[in-house]
Formats: C-alpha cells, sequence, structure tokens
C-alpha cells in the first residue's frame, strides 16, 4: 500500500474502532441500569446478568456497523480537510476519489463482516436469553408434554422425549393443508426411535383430510417420514423466536407460515435487512466522504452534529421502510433496500458536486 493509503486507512479505522466497540458499551451500560433491578427482583445473580450482557454485544456490534462506518467516513475526510492534507494530495495529482479507495475497500471488508456476524447474532441471543432464564437450556436430556413448532407448518405434540437413547413415546403430527392439492394430514404414533437421520414411527396411524367432510386413515407398522427430521436436540430446544434464527432458518420458517396461509410479509423484510443493514457500511462511506469535505472547514463538533444528525435520519427511514413493508405499502425487499437506495443516490450526487 501507499504512505497515503496507509494513513487514510489508519485514520479510517481508529474512528471506526472507537464508534464500533464504545457505542455497544454505552447501550449496554444504559440498558444494564434500567433492567438492573427487575433481574435482580426475579433470582438473576449478579455473574448471570453479566454473562448475559456480554453475549448482547455482538447484536449492539451489529447495529453499530453502519453507525461506525459513517462516522469513520465523515471524521476522516474532515479531518484531512481542516488539515489542508487532501488540498496538498491534489496538488499531487491525486484525485479525491482514489483518496477515499482505502476506505471503499474497507467498507466492502466491513459489510463481510457484518453478514458474518449477523449469521453469530442469533446464538448469542439465545444464549443470552438462557442466561437471563428466559429461555429453557438446551443442555438437557428429557423433555415431556410440549408442542414444537416445525417447517413446514407441521406441529409436533410429544408427551415424552428421551434425548439420550433417542426414543419418543407418544406423538402426534399435524399440519394443517389449503385443499386437496395441500392436503392437512394427521399422524400419530406411540413410540419413536431416532435412526441417526430421521425418526422412525412405529404402529401408528396416518390420517389425511382432503376437504372437511372427507378422511382416508391408514394403519402402519412403522414410517418413516422424510420430513419428521429434527434431531433429539433440536426437540430438546424450546423454539426459536425470528431474533435468534439465521438467514436460512427464517427462510424456512417464512415457508412454513406462507404454505400455511398466514402473511409473513414482515418477516420477509427482516430476513432481506440481514443483508442491506450490514451492506450499508459500504454505502455510507461514500455518503460519509462526501459530507466529511462539505463539513472539514465548520469544525469537529459541527461535524459530528451533521453526523449524529444523519445516522438518526438513517435508522428513523430503516424503522419508517420496515414499518411499510410488513403493512404491504411497500415490496418488502424493497423496503429493507430502500434506505440504502436512498442514501446510496444522495451520496452519488454529493460525490459528483465534490471537487475531485
Amino acid at each position: 500500500m501507499r504512505t497515503l493509503d496507509r494513513y487514510v486507512a489508519g485514520l479510517y479505522l481508529k474512528v471506526w474502532l472507537i464508534c464500533v466497540f464504545g457505542a455497544p458499551i454505552l447501550f449496554i451500560v444504559i440498558k444494564l441500569t434500567d433492567d438492573l433491578d427487575r433481574y435482580l427482583s426475579r433470582g438473576v445473580s449478579v455473574q448471570q446478568l453479566l454473562l448475559a450482557y456480554l453475549y448482547d454485544f455482538p447484536y449492539q456490534m451489529a447495529l453499530s456497523l453502519p453507525v461506525a462506518s459513517l462516522f469513520g467516513a465523515v471524521f476522516t475526510v474532515a479531518l484531512m480537510s481542516r488539515h489542508f492534507e487532501i488540498t496538498a494530495a491534489k496538488a499531487s495529482g491525486v484525485s479525491f476519489y482514489r483518496i477515499i479507495a482505502p476506505m471503499l475497500l474497507l467498507g466492502g471488508l466491513l459489510t463481510i463482516g457484518g453478514l458474518a456476524l449477523g449469521e453469530l447474532v442469533p446464538v448469542t441471543n439465545r444464549l443470552r436469553a438462557e442466561a437471563l432464564g428466559e429461555r429453557l437450556s438446551a443442555r438437557r436430556s428429557m423433555r415431556t408434554q410440549f408442542v414444537y413448532g416445525a417447517d413446514g407448518g407441521r406441529a409436533y405434540t410429544i408427551k415424552r422425549l428421551a434425548a439420550a437413547t433417542g426414543r419418543i413415546d407418544g406423538i402426534l403430527i399435524d399440519r394443517e393443508g389449503t385443499g386437496p392439492d395441500y392436503p392437512t394430514y394427521r399422524i400419530y404414533a406411540p413410540q419413536a426411535e431416532w435412526t441417526g437421520a430421521r425418526w422412525l414411527m412405529q404402529n401408528g396411524y396416518l390420517s389425511y383430510f382432503p376437504s372437511q367432510d372427507r378422511a382416508v386413515t391408514f394403519a402402519f407398522d412403522t414410517l418413516l417420514q422424510i420430513d419428521f427430521s429434527e434431531t433429539p436436540q433440536d426437540l430438546l430446544a424450546e423454539p426459536k423466536d425470528p431474533e435468534e434464527m439465521n438467514y436460512r432458518e427464517l427462510g424456512r420458517f417464512i415457508e412454513s407460515i406462507e404454505r400455511s396461509g398466514g402473511d409473513a410479509r414482515k418477516l420477509e423484510v427482516e430476513r432481506a435487512l440481514k443483508i442491506s443493514f450490514p451492506t450499508a457500511c459500504l454505502i455510507v462511506v461514500l455518503f460519509g466522504s462526501a459530507l466529511g469535505m462539505a463539513t472539514g472547514s465548520r469544525g469537529p463538533a459541527m461535524g459530528v452534529g451533521i453526523a449524529l444528525a444523519t445516522v438518526m435520519i438513517y435508522l428513523l427511514s430503516v424503522r419508517i421502510a420496515q414499518g411499510m413493508g410488513a403493512g404491504g405499502i411497500l415490496p418488502p425487499m424493497l423496503a429493507a433496500w430502500l434506505p440504502n437506495l436512498l442514501f446510496l443516490g444522495v451520496g452519488l450526487v454529493l460525490l459528483a458536486r465534490t471537487r475531485t
């Protein structure tokens, strides 16, 4: 890397690291202060509480990535402009676009990192809920009298599950259909054994309901249903909330809701945001670079104020677009990407008007 590239990248990363680690710590301290009495009164120990908020750190960091990227770009360009370093670079024949190239490269790398962090966050969200006692731990070996919501609109009503031996005593599988092409069915078996890949149900009944007034029932000695492939450990865990699902799991959950005739638009927006929100790291670098040039001569206080206002506008636009997508006003994909597209458009206009 050239000396100028190393200087720009180093200055950007310094501001970015301060924001991406400082903002989550600030948010966690505020939440901890508000929730401390409530959790301690429920019997949650201080150790569990601290562990829970340690698990909360990746989630808060994921929310801070676009904010940190914007602040990094604004302050890097503003400081270089205030110290006439950009003027010196231009006098040496280096264009403004070439100056900000290292930040664009870092923005792309941070986008990839944000996508990876987004797949980690559902795991840490569940660990946080377990630490606070809001979810049962998945490290149990037995579970009784429970209902498990599976993919494809199926529901398992299980009397007793012994994960250590891979055995179910008493299981009822229900799936609500929509008509003859996708009929409702029900499977009951007094026993089921885990084969290593799927559950083998024994001595039960399979009933199809192609219409409300018609039922077809079969008795079976053994039945191996291809969709009944959840492991004993999966069944031990409680059904996941959407914020505890990664991109692929959320996609399967959306498909199951749509097959059963439900409205999954809100979840479709959430799934699209898992990609669009980290991608904002790259887009706000473009926007922040042009913004930094405009605020560089006005002092650091003005830069902080404008950057904070921009962050608030961006987050507000994300929430508004998210609500419009969930309400059906906008298609879910457009709702998730609309704030990014708006900021990308404004950023390109500002860059086009910046002297290079």
